[in-house]
């Protein structure tokens, strides 16, 4: 395993301070506040700590509802509401410096026989004629602030190809509110599908909510743009690795009130529809003061 990658799975992991109480380091990306899905990751980490291994996560529904502090812990507070006979439900709070900074409500299902359907999977390029994130960004690696570029150049735990990337991510076309990613972590995994559904929380938290951007010929980039997480949800299908080709489809239905709603949906290389995924963000492009 990558050290990198060693790094965030030991992030994810979580100190346990008491018996409902998790304690979380954070990774400063560059931004100078929490990535939303580190804080996403390590609360499921929280709340699979205190589920039976035999209940694996089925959906999970959060709120982001202060920005977290990259220099300072964050304390995981685990209520468990529930235990029955086959799910069991999990509340999660986030907290640092006293105040609440996200919570999320998480069920959990022991592995039973059903119904089976599922949407079939876009017909896409494989993910090895792609280029990935970094080739991709090192085109443009000038033209970022020196304090981005240092950070996007960087190993990352996560291997990303966009399968429709934008020609200039400083000056965007405007086009269909959709884009596709193949993604996985850049080494092997051991084989806890809970690590991996964590993992995949992670990483569902990257380029989701700028994809209500692709519309308006704007990215996050753009001077004014305000660009943040107010919720995510995502239900998970059927068991999947991370450390093997995922790919995130996404569009965004709607913005309005300087919000965006993309939807998203994740499918192994061999189709197998395995986590759909949701989330509203603020995309509110402040104006000059005239």
């Amino acid at each position: 395993m990558s050290k990198v990658l060693d790094d965030l799975v030991h992030l994810l992991a979580l100190e346990r301070i008491e018996e409902n109480l998790f304690r979380g380091q954070s990774q400063d990306l560059g931004w100078g506040t929490v990535f939303g899905g580190q804080v996403l990751g390590q609360a499921l980490s929280a709340a699979v700590q205190t589920v039976p291994e035999d209940r694996h996560p089925h959906s999970l529904h959060a709120y982001f509802l202060r920005p977290g502090d990259v220099s300072k812990p964050i304390v995981y507070d685990v209520d468990r509401i529930r235990d029955g006979g086959s799910f069991t439900t999990r509340r999660v709070v986030a907290i640092q410096n006293g105040h609440p900074i996200f919570n999320l409500a998480a069920s959990f299902q022991t592995i039973e026989p059903g119904f089976e359907h599922q949407d079939a999977m876009p017909d896409v390029p494989p993910p090895d004629s792609l280029e990935n994130e970094l080739q991709r960004m090192a085109k443009f690696a000038s033209r970022f602030p020196p304090f981005v570029r240092d950070r996007m150049m960087e190993e990352r735990p996560f291997e990303l190809r966009p399968v429709d990337p934008a020609d200039d991510p400083f000056a965007p076309a405007k086009g269909p509110a959709s884009r596709k990613v193949w993604l996985k972590t850049v080494g092997r995994l051991p084989d806890d599908p809970r690590l991996h559904a964590y993992l995949l929380a992670w990483a569902s938290d990257h380029a989701f909510i700028t994809t209500s951007l692709i519309p308006h010929g704007v990215t996050w980039l753009t001077p004014g743009m305000q660009v943040a997480s107010l919720d995510h949800v995502m239900w998970f299908h059927q068991p999947f690795r991370a450390d093997e080709w995922l790919l995130h489809e996404m569009d965004s239905p709607a913005a309005h009130g300087s919000r965006g709603l993309v939807r998203g949906r994740v499918f192994t290389q061999d189709g197998r529809l395995v986590a759909s995924t949701a989330q509203e963000g603020l995309i509110r492009q402040r104006r000059p003061k005239t």
